[in-house]
C-alpha cells in the first residue's frame, strides 16, 4: 500500500474549473482508493492505494475528472516520500523567514536539458528558482502577485503543466502523507 498526494491544476480559481472536494473525493474513492482526505478548495487530495505506478495513477485520475465531473486539468501525482522529500529541501528556508513568499511548482514531467535550459527569471525580476526533478522550488521575495515568473511563463518556458503551491500547503500536505504511511 502506497500514499500519493494529487494536485489538481487550476480549480476553484475565479470561478472556472469547479470542483466540490466532496466530489474529488468521491471520484478517488470510486478509483478504488482509501483513506482519501482533501485539503483546503484548489484540488488538493491524499490517499492510499494499491497502485504501482504515480503516472498511471494520475493519468486515471484525469480521465475520471473529465468523465465523471466535467472538468479536464493535468492532475501531478507524488508519492507520500516524495512530498516528505519535497518538503524537507527547500533551499530558500534558510534566507527567508516569510513563508507566503516560497511555492513549490509540481511539474507533470521532468522537463528536457533544451526546456530546462531556457528558464530563466524575467529581465530585472528578483524571484529565484531552483529545479529539482519534477519541482522547482520558488522564491517570490517581493510576493508573487505581481511577478512576471507565473505559471504560464513556467510552463511555456518549460513545455510541460505545472501547478503551484505555496510552502504551508507543501507542508500540510507532507503531514497528511505522513500520517497515512
Amino acid at each position: 500500500m502506497s500514499t500519493y498526494v494529487a494536485l489538481l491544476r487550476a480549480v476553484n480559481l475565479g470561478g472556472r474549473g469547479r470542483v466540490a472536494m466532496a466530489d474529488l473525493r468521491a471520484v478517488v474513492a470510486a478509483a478504488g482508493h482509501g483513506d482519501v482526505a482533501t485539503y483546503l478548495q484548489s484540488g488538493n487530495v491524499v490517499f492510499t492505494s494499491d497502485a504501482a505506478d504515480p503516472v498511471a495513477v494520475a493519468a486515471d485520475l484525469r480521465q475520471r475528472l473529465a468523465a465523471e465531473i466535467g472538468v479536464d486539468t493535468p492532475v501531478m501525482v507524488r508519492t507520500g516520500a516524495e512530498i516528505a522529500d519535497i518538503a524537507g529541501r527547500n533551499p530558500f528556508l534558510d534566507r527567508e523567514t516569510d513563508h507566503t513568499k516560497l511555492l513549490v511548482a509540481f511539474l507533470s514531467d521532468e522537463p528536457d536539458a533544451a526546456h530546462a535550459a531556457r528558464l530563466s527569471v524575467p529581465a530585472g525580476a528578483p524571484e529565484e528558482f531552483q529545479q529539482a526533478g519534477r519541482q522547482l522550488y520558488l522564491h517570490y521575495p517581493a510576493g508573487v502577485g505581481r511577478s512576471k515568473l507565473t505559471a504560464a511563463y513556467l510552463e511555456k518556458r518549460l513545455g510541460v503543466s505545472i501547478t503551484a503551491r505555496n510552502w504551508k500547503t507543501v507542508t500540510a500536505l507532507a503531514e497528511l502523507a505522513g500520517q497515512r504511511s
